[in-house]
């Protein structure tokens, strides 16, 4: 029986990020029905896409969006119920649901829990309310700790907060003062990303207008390396490029993918990873519905690659160089029955005398300046 994680993408938000290139949707209340709908008929026919659920044991589930929080609790439990019908889950899953402050108060945040729901999402990006504005968000910081202090007192233990750098007109300083200050919250989870500026979104636009200004390439740098100095010596260990947490508190789902575990993704776009095939459902809401409505729920799958051994091995190591920890040699060996180390041996002696990687006993993982240059190192694994 393997084990894999369930994605599922609630699309729908009270207003979209100005960064935002995810697919989500406003103004569209009067479709979420219908597509909470489309939903539970999917997951109710997953045979479709797993052959048989009997040999699948479920051991994290992840409800992201879009805003998940901006609907009824009431679905979410629906959807919750209808995987646990259909799905063998291992004993206490991570269950994770992402919310935004302003969409959650006390009796949502106490459905989440009471229906299984054990570790929570927080979108903050920055205690600074000038900037929250800037970038779109619809919530205050006082907002948030008022989401985050509710959450607490429902009983989650397990709360990540999302934080973002080189957003416009931040500076090193502000930067800082976020990060101390949900700190003092002591989060068991603490997810720290760039700004990454899509094409065709308002920002974008608005940058290139010169609207609004980005730091520097050297001072996103900068706020990268004091950020993460911050994080450690306050006990929160950077295990992915992205991500610091408490021991033991690491996202189990997020470390699934990164390890090339397998996941099934239910929902407009999600993603999905199952046996060596890499597959996504279409991002067209009214198209995902009405296939659904139709039983033809194959129109709404597109299938990316079909991976052979050699695209899994490289994929594994692109993947693996997220962590911190790197790749361990001995599991890529017990994986594939080929030492990286030898199969490898010319991106491998390449990235090292760059002085990006670093080869120690058991590991092959990034440099300080690798971690600075990590797409330069993917690139040699594409």
């Amino acid at each position: 029986m393997k084990k894999i994680g369930i994605y599922v993408h609630i699309p729908f938000c009270i207003k979209k990020c100005k960064y935002c290139d995810f697919t989500s949707f406003e103004n569209c209340e009067e479709k979420v029905e219908k597509y909470i709908n489309a939903l539970l008929k999917t997951i109710e026919n997953s045979e479709i896409f797993l052959q048989n659920n009997d040999d699948i044991l479920v051991d994290t589930i992840y409800i992201g969006g879009g805003t998940p929080s901006f609907i009824s609790s009431d679905y979410i439990v629906l959807i919750l119920n209808k995987i646990k019908q259909k799905f063998k889950l291992i004993n206490f899953p991570e269950i994770t649901i992402e919310v935004n402050p302003g969409t959650v108060d006390k009796s949502k945040l106490q459905t989440y829990f009471d229906c299984g729901i054990n570790r929570l999402s927080i979108g903050l990006q920055s205690t600074q309310n000038k900037i929250l504005n800037l970038i779109g968000r619809v919530h205050t910081y006082e907002q948030f700790l008022e989401t985050y202090s509710i959450a607490e007192e429902v009983g989650f233990k397990n709360i990540n907060v999302d934080l973002m750098l080189a957003l416009p007109h931040q500076t090193l300083e502000m930067l800082e003062d976020s990060v101390n200050e949900v700190i003092k919250l002591n989060p068991n989870h603490i997810s720290l990303y760039s700004l990454i500026l899509e094409e065709n979104t308002p920002l974008e636009k608005e940058i290139h207008s010169g609207l609004l200004k980005l730091p520097s390439d050297e001072l996103e740098r900068k706020m990268y390396h004091s950020t993460k100095h911050i994080l450690e010596k306050n006990g929160y260990l950077h295990y992915e490029i992205s991500n610091f947490a408490k021991k033991s508190f690491e996202s189990k789902h997020n470390l699934n993918c990164w390890n090339q575990n397998e996941y099934l993704g239910f929902g407009l776009a999600s993603h999905s990873y199952i046996n060596n095939v890499r597959f996504s459902n279409i991002d067209d809401l009214n198209e995902y519905i009405k296939n659904i409505e139709n039983n033809e729920f194959q129109k709404n799958v597109i299938i990316h690659e079909v991976q052979n051994k050699e695209a899994q091995m490289k994929e594994y190591m692109m993947l693996g160089f997220r962590k911190l920890e790197g790749i361990s040699i001995s599991k890529f060996e017990q994986k594939f029955n080929i030492h990286p180390l030898f199969y490898f041996r010319f991106e491998i002696e390449k990235l090292e005398k760059l002085g990006l990687i670093c080869v120690d006993l058991d590991k092959i993982f990034l440099t300080k300046k690798g971690l600075d240059l990590a797409n330069q190192v993917f690139e040699e694994f594409i």
